[in-house]
């Protein structure tokens, strides 16, 4: 992700890719996306964070339909990313910003949606950054993870090995979901596409 080459391609050639990747066995991951992120991107005065955003493709749409008052925030660890980010996609309610999504430098109940999309999977300590995704959603909002799920493709004999040598991540089917409810975020819901899987949660407004 530091490399300058692999963030100048990763939109265009190797996110599309993967993310094809993540269907095999099951429905179209891209389909799901597709919806998901139209209504994240609803209009309105909202506050948004897009942890670990790498060239800001999502962050940018998240921006498109907020009102002036609205900001769609892209937060990631990589200069490269996000110098590919201010250059391919910036808007007039879109900013980035450089930190670690171990420790967001935001206060508590910040944002209206916090998303972690197709990015969970390759971080150091994932749990820790779910908790900082809880932290600083407001009470209301919502929390919003992509990442990959444990399935009998992703079960087979040698991948704990790659998991190991590569740094990739397969959770296991209760892992994203279990945390949240640990953090205190309820209205959880788990879509499962193929070897990828989708869940929302709710800060109760009482927190």
């Amino acid at each position: 992700m530091q490399n300058p080459v692999f963030a100048e391609v990763y939109e265009r050639a190797w996110r599309p890719v993967f993310t094809r990747l993540f269907s095999l066995g099951g429905t179209s991951t891209a389909a799901f996306d597709k919806q998901l992120t139209a209504r994240l991107s609803r209009p309105g005065d909202r506050m948004i964070l897009d942890v670990a955003c790498g060239p800001g493709n999502y962050t940018r749409r998240f921006g498109t339909g907020l009102d002036r008052a609205g900001l769609a925030v892209g937060l990631d660890f990589s200069a490269p990313m996000l110098g590919r980010a201010v250059l391919d996609n910036t808007g007039p309610q879109v900013a980035y910003v450089r930190g670690d999504a171990h420790a967001l430098p935001f206060f508590d109940n910040t944002f209206d949606t916090v998303a972690c999309l197709a990015a969970l999977y390759l971080i150091t300590d994932p749990m820790a950054v779910i908790d900082e995704l809880a932290r600083v959603v407001a009470p209301g909002g919502e929390v919003v993870v992509f990442t990959t799920v444990r399935t009998r493709l992703t079960s087979v004999p040698g991948t704990g090995l790659l998991n190991r040598a590569t740094g990739f991540r397969i959770f296991d089917r209760d892992e994203i979901t279990d945390r949240l409810a640990a953090a205190g975020l309820t209205d959880i819901e788990q879509t499962i596409t193929g070897q990828g899987q989708f869940v929302t949660a709710r800060k109760p407004s009482d927190m």
